[in-house]
């Protein structure tokens, strides 16, 4: 049977090859190593190999064959072997494999028996999907991920790390595979460098061929970029707009509807809203209104602060002018429904010519059907999408 199967994987690698060469190029960075049942019962990895339990693979398809070296093949190039930190193993496991299989299924491909879906996860990276996931042991990955000190079965590994059993018995004598060592620190960081680079030669390789498309290219766009903190991408987009500089915006309608290049004035003037529909908590908005505090005082901005639910907040707005410290008013009510266009609707009626709105909510609610043309960035709790405008994720 070992030639069937060993011919049934290299079909569905050379598969992969022809017609996903991006996925193709990953797989082949991954030897492909048999594995014991006892600590494999179907697919791994540990971001050196590809393991598998020949029973399992003998029992898919060529199709599903492909479907399993690309998962394992994605579960490295994305680096979830050392992207972990803090967060529970099972649960992250399984938001791995919500990040990873849409984007197969997505693809065409077909999905093994037991594979984890969720259409409402497509787009979403691992790190937004974990604190969705809830505790429910019937919802597990179909694979092992044997990167870490816990990551593989709840068999007792001192029964597999010998050559043989030698407590007697039915097993006693026969050879068995010990697991793969765990990851240090050291070649996690070594090996994460390593498949990111495996990850954008792939990548140009693919589309050098003209077969990088859809979801695979969003991802491969998304995963090569810089990757900042939220804080730190608001620090860089409110900077952004309070640049000294010459700026053609359209000036507030009692200005009149000419359009000159003016100088900017040396203070900028943003709008920030809340969210206070009930998804946001009170110790989150505190959070950002103070990271809102210390980036203003470096721009020299004029904070305008709204709060709206399915409307404005009574007692609103509150201003704040570039030496006053922006804080938290004690008489901000909410708990409605959601509606972001009350927002913007008074930012049209008062006529505001702002250089930014920023606005903290968990994207969930109504939107305006026409984009502003001031710039808008959406600080995001959640998974919500938003139609236009800078989203920001709030981790």
């Amino acid at each position: 049977m070992s030639d069937e199967i060993e011919t049934k994987l290299s079909a569905a690698r050379t598969r992969l090859i022809l017609d996903r060469p991006f996925l193709g190029a990953l797989v082949l960075r991954m030897p492909m190593k048999p594995a014991d049942p006892e600590w494999c019962a179907t697919i791994g990895t540990d971001a050196r190999a590809f393991y598998y339990n020949p029973e399992y693979i003998n029992s898919l398809t060529v199709d599903q064959a492909q479907f399993a070296l690309a998962h394992e093949a994605l579960h490295c190039a994305l680096s979830h072997f050392s992207r972990r930190e803090h967060r529970d193993r099972g649960r992250w496991d399984i938001a791995c494999d919500l990040a990873i299989n849409p984007i197969l299924i997505k693809e065409g491909m077909t999905a093994v028996p037991g594979a984890l879906y969720n259409i409402g996860y497509e787009g979403m990276t691992a790190e937004e999907i974990y604190p969705l996931v809830k505790d429910n042991p019937e919802e597990q990955p179909h694979d092992q991920h044997l990167y870490g000190k816990d990551s593989t079965s709840s068999k007792d590994h001192g029964k597999l790390t010998g050559p043989g059993d030698e407590g007697g018995g039915e097993g006693a004598g026969r050879a068995k595979i010990s697991p793969p060592e765990v990851l240090g620190e050291a070649e996690k960081e070594r090996l994460s460098v390593q498949w990111r680079q495996r990850l954008a030669g792939a990548a140009q390789q693919a589309m050098q061929a003209g077969k990088l498309t859809g979801s695979l290219r969003m991802l491969v766009d998304h995963l090569l970029q810089p990757q900042l903190p939220w804080r730190m991408l608001l620090a860089r987009y409110m900077t952004a707009a309070s640049r000294d500089d010459y700026s053609y915006m359209r000036p507030s309608r009692r200005e009149g509807e000419a359009i000159f290049p003016s100088l900017r004035s040396s203070r900028t003037d943003i709008v920030v809203v809340l969210d206070t529909s009930g998804s946001i908590k009170a110790a989150e908005m505190q959070e950002f209104v103070s990271e809102v505090d210390a980036i203003k005082g470096q721009v020299r901005a004029r904070i305008t602060l709204l709060a709206c639910d399915a409307q404005l907040a009574v007692g609103g707005p509150w201003v704040y002018e570039p030496w006053e410290e922006f804080t938290l008013p004690d008489n901000i009510h909410g708990g409605g429904g959601t509606r972001f266009t009350p927002a913007f609707d008074w930012v049209e009626h008062e006529g505001k010519s702002l250089d930014l709105l920023v606005y903290f909510t968990d994207a969930e609610g109504e939107f305006p059907p026409l984009e502003p043309q001031f710039p808008v960035i959406w600080l995001v709790k959640g998974r919500g999408k938003v139609p236009w405008g800078q989203r920001v994720q709030l981790n």
